[in-house]
């Protein structure tokens, strides 16, 4: 273990073999310091490869050195080469065959990575666990946070695929209101009123408009994704955050960007 930059965040690296994966699984491991007995919440990130070069370790230490934010042990793990397989939707594959895997990925979850999180950090009970991903990332996140919604409290998405579909677009039986994967799952789903939700798109996260009404695909998709959530019970400003950024682009600068005003939503400090 080591300290980041003389920072009030211990990182770790270790490597998982996974049975379900069947493959080495690298996960790092952000742990703010504190005292002894102190409450900690978990939360697990897609796409952990991504944490370098987003300057995790100092957008945490920002935070904590406000006193900004609640303690929080991240574990961010990387993608294989297998992502488009490993990440998705579980109930279920695109139309491509896309997301083979995200059941296999649910299990490494729940089976492998959380009783390792619990004994290598001797945390029985966390205060509460969420779930975050980006682009891919994001879909996979809320994907499992939806489909076992008593493991989790709160769940983060930074431009997430909600485009995923059953039927190819192009088709001509197409339809965004039958097609839409994640769409269907949270139609079809159950309300659980502890979950919260928080959502990030950019007006530069692409150019595609496939209906051709002047939205991009990508703030489109996440708003139907909200206007589901309502329909099922929950509420933007309660249990729902939307944040937009007019010049935020699909990368991960972007999502860096927007990662503190997340932190502060769901483990803001009133001082």
């Amino acid at each position: 273990m080591q300290l980041a930059n003389e920072s009030r965040i211990l990182t770790e690296t270790e490597s998982l073999r996974s049975v379900f994966l069947d493959r080495e699984v690298i996960v790092d491991f952000f742990l703010p310091q504190t005292s002894s007995g102190t409450p900690v919440s978990l939360m697990l990130i897609n796409d952990g490869q991504d944490m370098e070069k987003m300057n995790f370790s100092e957008i945490l230490d920002n935070l904590y050195s406000e006193d900004a934010i609640e303690p929080i042990l991240f574990a961010a793990v990387h993608a294989g080469i297998e992502r488009r397989m490993e990440y998705g939707t579980q109930k279920e594959t695109d139309y491509k065959g896309r997301g083979a895997k995200a059941p296999s990925y649910t299990t490494f979850i729940f089976d492998e990575l959380l009783p390792f999180v619990r004994e290598k950090f001797g945390i029985n009970s966390f205060k509460e666990k969420a779930f975050a991903g980006f682009s891919l990332g994001g879909l996979s996140a809320l994907d499992i946070v939806w489909n076992r919604p008593g493991e989790f409290t709160k769940v983060g998405v930074f431009s997430g695929s909600f485009w995923w579909r059953s039927l190819d677009q192009h088709d001509a039986s197409y339809d965004d209101d039958l097609h839409r994967i994640m769409h269907q799952q949270i139609k079809k789903g159950q309300f659980a009123p502890w979950l919260k939700f928080f959502f990030q798109c950019g007006n530069k996260d692409e150019t595609k408009d496939r209906n051709n009404n002047g939205i991009i695909d990508s703030i489109e998709d996440t708003r139907d994704v909200i206007e589901e959530l309502v329909k099922k019970g929950y509420s933007e400003g309660e249990n729902i955050q939307y944040l937009l950024l007019e010049d935020g682009h699909h990368d991960v600068f972007t999502w860096g960007r927007a990662m503190p005003e997340f932190l502060k939503w769901g483990w803001g400090k009133t001082n």
